[in-house]
């Protein structure tokens, strides 16, 4: 980054601390669902409850179009900086929420509907989130360094889902894993809602993007506007997003807590393996980045799609009980999505003109993602206690060629301009 403007680096390195802190967050649910659920439903049994927190992991997801729709269109009328404020204020409230819920042994059915209520917060922040961001970080960036600059996207969406894994792993070695399941849980919410804080202070002073600032056509409805005039676009959207959404829940976010569950690997190893192939990950986004400046967005997504395709049920059949054989697998997993990690946010962005940036991607990525992404993880732990556990992997290959056959028809984009209305 140290060839980037000082005014660049500086919104960058703001927005990009903010993006983790956000996602540290609404990851967190989900990495310590295992220890929670039994908090929040009737005791009936383990597996019970851990599906019981993962369909409201699911529901969440389906208030993400709306904030897709609100957040983004606000983003589009009023500046990034405001819906990038807006989407992190959300985030904030909800995980608060769950830090100061009752128990379901305290207050009965009230827990899991407030529980519902503060991923529905969590959902609506995060349907404009990577719209707005994506949007701000490709009009920040130097025309050449598009790739390079919002590869690191990705880059701090993964160290949020680390920072609340090393906290998982920290507290279940220094707690162990029965105080955890008792109170301990609560813990990461309470610093993500004071973290979110920061990411409130930082976005709050953003400077706006130049492309913005120089537009004169500003719609009252850009989302409507974007479906109509740009519907190729759109669908492209939605395209790309199919197999990328399955592929990162899965491999990104729910594989440790699926591999103790259906593998029996041990809490501590599933961690510490998840820690690992993420650092991994994070290595390799920015150098496929840059590579895409070079090469274009098509080969990487090509690369992402093919990869999944192919290697989808036999990473699956690698699974065993081992930390090691997790840690395998999911790297090669992130290894194949960094394809698609690396590009997407601005491959998509180079898609809209800038008065419908925002809002031609925010509804149907967040459309897409709840209804593939949400539903990766119910989905997997749901054919596992049923005796199907091969099928997902199955489903996660018809995925990834959903969205192969959208990349082989898509036109190469890393040569258009960002400035255009």
């Amino acid at each position: 980054m140290t060839d980037l403007r000082s005014g660049t680096r500086r919104s960058l390195l703001a927005t990009l601390l903010g993006n983790t802190l956000e996602w540290f967050d609404w990851q967190a649910y989900v990495i310590f669902s295992v220890f929670f659920s039994g908090q929040f439903f009737p005791k009936s049994s383990d597996v019970s409850a851990l599906l019981a927190a993962l369909a409201i992991f699911a529901v969440g997801f389906f208030f993400r179009p709306l904030g897709g729709l609100l957040i983004a269109g606000f983003t589009d009328r009023a500046g990034r900086r405001g819906g990038l404020v807006l989407s992190v204020l959300l985030m904030a409230a909800g995980s608060l929420l769950i830090a100061v819920s009752p128990t379901y042994e305290q207050v009965g059915v009230l827990a899991p509907v407030l529980l519902l209520l503060a991923r529905a917060l969590q959902g609506l922040s995060t349907g404009g989130e990577f719209a707005a961001s994506a949007s701000y970080l490709a009009e920040i960036a130097p025309r050449g360094r598009r790739g390079f600059v919002t590869s690191f996207f990705y880059v701090s969406n993964v160290l949020g889902t680390l920072l609340a894994t090393v906290l998982g792993s920290v507290l279940v070695a220094t707690m162990g894993a029965a105080k955890v399941r008792d109170w301990g849980w609560r813990l990461p919410f309470v610093v993500g809602a004071l973290l979110a804080l920061v990411a409130l202070y930082l976005r709050a002073r953003l400077v706006e993007s130049g492309a913005f600032t120089a537009q004169r056509d500003r719609p009252r409805r850009p989302t409507l506007r974007a479906f109509l005039e740009h519907p190729g676009a759109v669908a492209r959207v939605i395209g790309f997003t199919v197999g990328g959404t399955v592929a990162y829940y899965t491999f990104a976010v729910y594989l440790p807590s699926y591999a103790q569950q259906a593998k029996g690997v041990p809490t501590t190893s599933a961690l510490w393996a998840s820690v690992a192939a993420q650092l991994v990950l994070v290595l390799i986004l920015p150098p496929l980045g840059a590579l895409s400046d070079r090469v274009g967005r098509r080969p990487l997504l090509i690369y992402f799609g093919l990869g999944f395709v192919l290697l989808s049920v036999p990473l699956f059949a690698l699974m065993s009980a081992s930390g090691w054989s997790l840690f395998l697998v999911m790297t090669v997993g992130l290894v194949l999505f960094a394809g698609y990690g690396a590009v997407a946010p601005v491959a998509m962005a180079e898609l809209f003109p800038t008065s419908v940036r925002t809002a031609g991607i925010g509804l149907p990525y967040a459309l897409t993602v709840a209804v593939f992404g949400g539903t990766a993880p119910y989905l997997v732990t749901s054919l596992s206690q049923s005796g199907r556990a091969s099928v997902f992997p199955w489903y996660l290959a018809a995925t990834c060629l959903v969205s192969l056959l959208v990349f082989l028809t898509a036109k190469e984009t890393r040569t258009v301009e960002l400035t255009g209305s």
